[in-house]
């Protein structure tokens, strides 16, 4: 069970790609990982779960309680690449209703 979160910073633009397997033992490891971002007004978030291989409900909620973080803080989340078991799970729950999803054709975050 690895969870990885590469980050890449310039200006105001976080790229982020999570790598691995969220689930109830490494949600606290995402969680951790996320707050260490210092949100400021204006900053943009992306962040690439093309390498997430399993995500389950309490990963789903990392992700809820960041965006709701996030949006406090005037800045800005968009969750890019999701596999279609993962966007399946965003829909069932009408997540993907607010939360911005966006399916981009992968080049690297280059970290």
């Amino acid at each position: 069970m690895n969870l990885r979160l590469q980050k890449r910073e310039i200006e105001d633009l976080i790229n982020g790609l999570i790598e691995g397997e969220i689930d109830s033992h490494t949600a606290p490891i995402l969680k951790g990982e996320l707050e260490l971002i210092a949100l400021s007004d204006g900053l943009i978030i992306e962040l690439d779960l093309s390498k997430v291989t399993y995500m389950d409900s309490s990963g789903l909620g990392v992700l809820v309680a960041f965006y709701k973080k996030v949006i406090k803080e005037n800045t800005s989340l968009k969750l890019l690449n999701p596999s279609e078991r993962i966007m399946r799970m965003f829909n069932i729950t009408g997540l993907s209703q607010f939360m911005d999803i966006e399916i981009r054709k992968v080049t690297s975050v280059g970290v």
